[in-house]
């Protein structure tokens, strides 16, 4: 995450849970930041050997509110995550009256 950027750091990491675009693996983990455009997570379980090149970051349980990912670095148990946006599908606000 870029050092200008606004973020939120959690005093008390939030589960979430990371899983891969076709739903084969999952991993649970704590979201210790996030910003518009990345996440600092950490990692319970080993990652290694998964296709961490795109993958889901589940925010909520029922998988309502999520974020495309790919990973920028591994640091130990820590994971940070750029989110991926698909070109033209950002909503338009529309003007208030």
């Amino acid at each position: 995450m870029a050092e200008d950027e606004r973020r939120v750091t959690f005093e008390k990491p939030v589960a979430v849970q990371i899983m891969a675009i076709d739903g084969t693996w999952g991993r649970p983990c704590t979201l210790k930041e996030i910003s518009d455009t990345g996440a600092t997570l950490i990692i319970e379980e080993s990652v290694q050997g998964l296709n961490l090149k795109e993958f889901f970051l589940m925010l909520s349980s029922p998988g309502l509110a999520y974020r495309r990912c790919e990973l920028a670095w591994v640091n130990g148990d820590q994971m940070g995550v750029n989110f991926l946006h698909q070109r033209g599908k950002q909503k338009k606000l529309k003007p208030s009256a």
